[in-house]
């Protein structure tokens, strides 16, 4: 059985995810769920701390790609920050590079929220 666990935190109106553990097909349901959580609740600038992500499978990037047209669409972003080299072969193997801002630590990240203004409204 894989584990994986999802912390979540706020940080200045920004979300910020924090991914322990292997992300697979077993455990990319909760990904899901929790990303569907923030979407329904009007929260699309979203970090995805990859600290302690030990593993991806192509389930788990799946759901990176199932959500981010809505979270755009909602003038907000999903930003990928501390990957492990590992991980982050898989992510640029894959082109993702080009789709998400990945940046070396989550500090960048919110940084990068902070440039780009304000949060969107609700409903926009």
């Amino acid at each position: 059985m894989s584990t994986f666990k999802i912390e979540h935190r706020e940080n200045n109106a920004i979300n910020v995810l924090d991914l322990k553990g292997y992300l697979d097909a077993h455990t990319a349901p909760e990904l899901e769920k929790t990303f569907q959580s923030l979407i329904d609740t009007n929260r699309f600038r979203i970090i995805v701390n990859c600290r302690d992500l030990t593993y991806i499978s192509s389930a788990g990037l799946g759901v990176f790609m199932a959500y981010i047209e809505d979270v755009r669409r909602n003038q907000g972003d999903i930003k990928l920050s501390n990957m492990s080299p590992k991980v982050f072969n898989v992510f640029d193997l894959l082109g993702f590079p080009l789709l998400y801002e990945i940046t070396p630590d989550e500090a960048d990240a919110v940084k990068k929220f902070q440039e780009t203004g304000k949060p969107p409204k609700a409903g926009k």
